[in-house]
């Protein structure tokens, strides 16, 4: 599997970096903590650029985040419920994780569409409460970008790092990489076929 999406991303350049980063925010196929560093693991190997990978992936994941604030400018909670109760098993989304991200930005107010981008779990669902209660475009913008910017570029330069020793790794890293995506296939389907959301 490692030769697999590294190759893929490999062809497909920064446009596949984007394009993995954007799905990731809306439907994760698969998670960020795996494409970025996979993605700076090519830039080190010359075959992608470092600032141009950085740039696509946070390109992707702002515009997924703004794909979610805009759901939320044209709707209200009680329509979000009722799309999650019916259509989130086919999204991986509960009820219980939209009301985290209620709790998350009622408590912490704007400073969330910025950290709120580096936390599992929540950074895809934040963008709803920031576009119900209606935040400015302007600073959604700020902090979502800022907070996907940081992410991103960590995570690349993880990748970049760790170039010199992936060769070594790999041995234990292509194993495990294949078991995230198969737990993340299994997981989803699951839901799908027990109808369960992750509600507690």
């Amino acid at each position: 599997m490692f030769d697999i999406i590294t190759s893929w991303l490999a062809a497909w350049g920064s446009l596949g970096v984007a394009a993995l980063m954007l799905l990731e925010n809306v439907f994760p196929p698969i998670p960020s903590e795996l494409i970025m560093p996979f993605a700076g693991y090519l830039a080190a190997d010359g075959r992608l650029g470092f600032i141009s990978v950085v740039l696509a992936g946070t390109i992707g994941s702002v515009a997924g985040a703004y794909l979610w604030y805009w759901v939320g400018t044209r709707t209200t909670e009680d329509r979000m419920r009722r799309f999650i109760v019916k259509y989130g098993k086919w999204l991986t989304i509960s009820e219980s994780e939209l009301d985290r991200a209620f709790i998350w930005f009622k408590r912490h107010g704007r400073a969330v569409v910025f950290f709120g981008r580096m936390i599992p779990g929540v950074r895809t669902l934040i963008s709803v409460p920031a576009g119900l209660t209606r935040m400015p475009l302007a600073p959604f913008f700020f902090y979502t970008t800022l907070g996907s910017l940081i992410w991103t570029t960590a995570l690349t330069t993880a990748g970049y790092l760790l170039k010199s020793r992936f060769h070594d790794v790999e041995v234990w890293l292509n194993p495990v990489t294949n078991i995230i995506l198969i737990g993340i296939a299994v997981l989803y389907v699951w839901r799908l076929l027990t109808g369960k959301r992750g509600e507690p």
